[in-house]
């Protein structure tokens, strides 16, 4: 079944523009013109992906994204006119899977898409021979795309899922935010450090309001490794 990507822009063309290339990609796609649309499309299901723009009136997308975390992860992905870093580092940190700035090439917009589907897929791929991997209290399912730290369920987003991932994989590597970028990301893909320092926020924030601690440890001047110590608070 085609991927179900749902176009959130209250600018016809844009619409338009990014449907047609999502077509072509072999991928299904509705339209929405404003957040209300979006939230009732989220409603009805059947959408595997969001592309939302930030600046729309009545409900712009930041708000759609917060209503939307309440209950779901659906991957988000973010468009906006502005390329304040500020924008860019609150949309992530509220939810966001990626973000990207019109304008914009199709090209580059459908294979962050496709890089972010491929992440959020229920299927594991060919170098995946172990489907858990635990430490400590937590571990992460592959095959089920879930993580539990102790009994408590840990809700990630596609991009945090994949982080988690290289840093339980390899649980003694010290990874710079380029290694990060590029197990989130894929190859080829540039984000800005800010990004992943947002990913890694967010990872700790969701493992602490569960009671955990110790997830993610930071290596000044090179970057972040898996926590020596991971478990509850006491």
């Amino acid at each position: 079944m085609a991927p179900r990507i749902l176009v959130v822009d209250d600018e016809p063309h844009i619409r338009d523009v990014i449907c047609f290339a999502l077509e072509r990609a072999g991928m299904a796609s509705t339209a929405a013109r404003n957040g209300i649309e979006a939230m009732a499309a989220f409603r009805r299901g059947n959408v595997d992906l969001i592309i939302l723009d930030v600046g729309m009136p009545d409900m712009d997308g930041l708000e759609v994204c917060r209503q939307i975390r309440r209950t779901s992860d659906l991957p988000i992905l973010f468009l906006s006119a502005r390329d304040e870093e500020i924008d860019r580092v609150l949309g992530l940190e509220i939810g966001g899977d990626d973000y990207v700035t019109k304008p914009f090439s199709p090209r580059e917009l459908v294979a962050r898409v496709k890089a972010i589907l491929k992440r959020s897929g229920s299927e594991a791929g060919p170098d995946r021979r172990h489907a858990a991997l635990v430490a400590g209290e937590l571990s992460l399912d592959r095959r089920g795309r879930t993580v539990t730290l102790g009994e408590s369920a840990i809700a990630m987003t596609a991009l945090e899922f994949a982080i988690l991932d290289a840093l339980l994989s390899h649980q003694d590597m010290v990874f710079s935010r380029e290694q990060l970028m590029e197990a989130a990301y894929g190859p080829n893909t540039y984000v800005s450090d800010r990004t992943i320092d947002s990913h890694i926020r967010n990872i700790r924030a969701k493992f602490g309001a569960a009671g955990g601690s110790g997830v993610i440890a930071t290596v000044h001047g090179i970057g972040f490794k898996l926590g020596g110590e991971i478990g509850r608070k006491a």
